[in-house]
């Protein structure tokens, strides 16, 4: 405990310091020009350019460095590494003089979650015709449960329904009126891809939330299946199966299921949850007699009918179950126009990861450098950047480091159902998850670009610094729903949310996409994501300044962002202001 004592007030002066030089360091990003963007746009004026310089590379690796340290082994949601860093960022609003905004005077808005560990074994096993087979937990087979018995066994007839959409807007059922009620699904994950007769069909290349696994349990519950089985493949799940491995076994965690808590499937959770490889899978249908990549490709039809398969499957579950406290850590800046200082700009990022868990190379420790130690730095440096404007901004700034965000966007969920400022007051969420470590970019790549007027900030900003911005180069993967903005945007607040640029100044082309895959490769939710050697952190400055700018921008621009007219959300928006008109009256 004295270590740790004396390492966090060692942080502590370090940042103080910092700040105090806030001066920018060779290689960062120049100051962004004033002008340029839409017309109506104010201009980026002198107090906002030099208040940015408080943004420097040593203010982001310092904060990085200690919050991915070995002593909070990975910020696990509830541990205690989650609380330290809990801590330390609530100590860094104080230090900055945000106001509390969590509750009841503090800065903590407590999350309760249920924390569940599946214990090995817990096989799948197979057996309809032929000689039973069986799976093993872990290398082929990796399950989870909605309910909270110690014991869960769950048994039912496998059914292949396709992607395990419904969908009116697109025409698309893959059930068909076929009773699911006590079946295990087999389903494929992300959407059916697009046609040349339709090819916008569900988002054309990029995801949309039909396509998430999360989406694929959720439907299932609602056809009252006893569960469900994603067949993983690295190119429609967008990550390969250690992934899956190192995410769901160890302790997952949800938020209680009681009606207050307004949690998705409150009536009915869903027995089985899992993941199969896809060559657990092609060894299913074979027993079944059937061939995968038939029925795979005959799912991509409006016309495909659900497949029984003659088989049932049946694991069971063992597990220990409880209930812990983490926090999402809010802090407030207010604004200082009296007309805009109730509407407010809300920054999120997520301060936790894996925590400890299955050893790789010795290490047992998923430190979450990139993912996302990073990111809260960046909102601490800009929240530190926006408290030296000389006048302020005119809506109010809300800084929010959310919780478990990796077990499920659960702090991120919860704020979205308890949210401390109104959904209709709140003009725009960004979201930082990873910022840029390979240097600074010519371009920035907007994650969910079209959505909404949003759009207008960061084709303004990419302007200010002569910047190309790109829309998603992975829209495949569907990153927009994969973040804590997701939640902000299902109560109908615009959410910005940015990645890496590509274009690396100073390095041959193809850089930026080898870096973000090997990235993906190599250390995605693994305990080599720690700080590299080869880390430039020139540009997390740059792309820091840009979301600062943008942040900025939001808060001065008098004007209402809305969502587009073909997203998902703006339905949930306009509802969400009609209710606060009534409310005003």
């Amino acid at each position: 405990m004295k270590r740790l004592m004396v390492v966090l007030v060692a942080a502590l002066i370090l940042i103080g310091l910092l700040a105090m030089l806030g001066a920018s360091t060779p290689g960062s990003s120049p100051a962004a020009p004033s002008g340029g963007g839409a017309s109506s746009a104010p201009a980026l004026d002198a107090g906002a350019k030099q208040a940015q310089a408080a943004i420097s590379p040593a203010l982001l690796r310092s904060h990085t460095v200690f919050l991915s340290d070995d002593l909070f082994e990975g910020r696990g949601p509830g541990s205690r590494g989650d609380q330290l860093a809990a801590k330390y960022i609530a100590a860094q609003f104080e230090r900055l003089g945000l106001e509390p905004a969590g509750g009841n005077g503090g800065y903590f808005q407590p999350v309760t979650l249920v924390g569940k560990k599946i214990d090995a074994p817990a096989d799948l096993r197979v057996e309809g015709r032929g000689e039973p087979v069986e799976f093993k937990y872990f290398d082929d087979f990796v399950p989870y449960t909605g309910l909270e018995d110690a014991e869960v066994s769950v048994s039912g007839e496998l059914v292949f329904a396709g992607y395990g959409i419904t969908a009116p807007e697109f025409r698309w059922n893959d059930f068909k009126g076929m009773g699911m009620s006590g079946k295990i699904l087999v389903l494929l994950v992300n959407d059916p891809p697009a046609t040349r007769e339709e090819p916008e069909l569900f988002g054309g290349k990029a995801m949309t939330y039909y396509g998430r696994w999360t989406y694929k349990y959720e439907e299932a519950a609602r056809q009252k299946a006893a569960g469900a089985i994603l067949i993983h493949t690295t190119e429609s799940a967008g990550y390969p199966f250690k992934v899956v491995q190192s995410s769901w076994t160890g302790e997952q965690f949800e938020l209680p299921r009681t009606p207050e808590s307004g949690t998705p499937e409150a009536e009915r959770p869903l027995p089985l949850k899992a993941w199969v490889t896809e060559e657990v899978a092609q060894k299913i249908f074979a027993q079944a007699g059937l061939n995968l990549d038939s029925l795979r490709q005959a799912a991509t039809r409006r016309d495909f009918q659900p497949a029984r398969l003659g088989l049932r499957a049946s694991t069971r579950m063992k597990q220990t179950t409880r209930r812990i406290e983490s926090a999402n850590v809010i802090g407030l800046l207010p604004g200082r126009d009296p007309k805009h200082r109730e509407e407010y700009v809300i920054y999120t990022a997520h301060y936790d990861h894996l925590g400890m868990g299955q050893a790789v190379n010795g290490d047992a420790i998923y430190n979450g450098a990139a993912d996302n130690a990073i990111g809260v730095a960046a909102l601490l440096a800009i929240a530190e950047a926006m408290t030296q404007l000389p006048e302020g901004t005119r809506r109010s700034q809300v800084f929010a480091a959310v919780a478990a965000e990796e077990a499920g966007l659960l702090g991120s969920a919860h704020y979205a159902r308890h949210p401390a400022f109104p959904p209709a007051e709140t003009v725009a969420n960004i979201n930082m998850d990873g910022l840029n470590q390979w240097g600074p970019t010519r371009d920035i790549v907007q994650v969910g670009s079209g959505k909404s007027e949003l759009d207008e900030v960061a084709e303004t900003v990419a302007t200010w610094n002569g910047m190309k911005l790109l829309p998603d180069q992975f829209p495949e993967k569907g990153f927009y729903y994969r973040s804590d903005q997701f939640s902000l945007a299902k109560i109908g607040v615009p959410a910005l949310y940015f990645d890496n640029g590509l274009d690396v100044i100073g390095k041959p082309e193809g850089y930026g996409k080898q870096k973000f895959e090997e990235y993906t490769a190599n250390d995605y939710h693994q305990p080599s994501d720690v700080i590299k050697p080869d880390w430039d952190w020139s540009g997390a400055e740059q792309m820091a300044r840009f979301v600062f700018q943008c942040g900025w921008l939001a808060a001065n621009w008098e004007r209402e962002f809305d969502w587009a007219p073909n997203s998902e959300f703006r339905a949930i928006r306009q509802e969400s202001l009609r209710k606060a008109k009534e409310v005003q009256r």
